[in-house]
């Protein structure tokens, strides 16, 4: 059995930004940016792209990722689960009689992703007996004093939190949308990727974007230049 296996899940198919996992981010292909932290954090027996697209396993292939086989016309669809896509990965390898013990499945447009932060959760992951571990990031306003639309008009969602200081409300967490560090075994009995015993690393503002729409775009190139400028010491 091999150890792990990074699993980045990248279809051809994107309706709200066209070819979105191969456009162009700060001057090279943003899934790039997956495989490379993957592959640069050194801890992965295999680092594989999950695709049914030949232009995307070829720019995978340059960069290093391995495609060993297609994903299937049934996995490739606007609806489909993303568990659905990393069970047909281990079923493929376990046809070729490789079986793996942890795995890694990391989104292709998560650009943000870093060596290290892969490092820290799969030590998590593989020195604790947990299910997963996820990077999660801090909501910048508290969801408990959030509105709701009643007939044209504002309503708070929790009237009693109204007067409630931001501070004195219980910190709350979203997921960052960037991977997912799991132990095959477990998921193989709960096809999931988050569960009652899931852990995770506290990821900054700035390493968090979602990237949904072309201004999503330009929000998440602004702030990948200026880490890189601040983390090499030009700001």
């Amino acid at each position: 059995m091999a150890d792990s296996i990074a699993i980045i899940t990248a279809r051809g198919g994107s309706k709200r930004i066209p070819r979105k996992n191969i456009k162009e981010f700060c001057g090279k292909p943003i899934i790039a940016c997956s495989i490379e932290a993957a592959i640069e954090s050194h801890i992965f027996d295999e680092v594989m792209v999950s695709t049914d697209d030949e232009e995307i396993k070829n720019i995978a292939l340059q960069y290093g990722a391995k495609v060993p086989f297609m994903r299937s016309e049934k996995t490739s669809g606007d609806n489909v689960m993303t568990y659905e896509v990393l069970l047909e990965v281990l079923n493929e390898y376990k046809k070729r009689n490789i079986e793996f013990e942890y795995m890694c499945c990391i989104y292709p447009t998560a650009p943000f992703i870093t060596a290290d932060n892969l490092q820290r959760a799969m030590h998590i992951l593989e020195s604790e007996s947990i299910d997963s571990v996820i990077p999660i990031v801090q909501f910048s306003f508290p969801p408990q004093r959030g509105f709701i639309m009643q007939d044209e008009k504002i309503a708070f969602k929790w009237p009693e939190n109204a007067l409630v200081r931001s501070q004195d409300l219980e910190p709350m967490y979203h997921d960052a949308g960037q991977f997912y560090c799991l132990n095959v075994e477990n998921f193989l009995n709960h096809h999931k990727l988050i569960t009652d015993n899931t852990k995770s690393i506290i990821l900054d503002d700035l390493e968090v974007q979602d990237i949904d729409n072309e201004s999503d775009w330009r929000m998440a190139e602004f702030k990948y230049r200026y880490l890189h400028e601040r983390n090499n010491g030009y700001v």
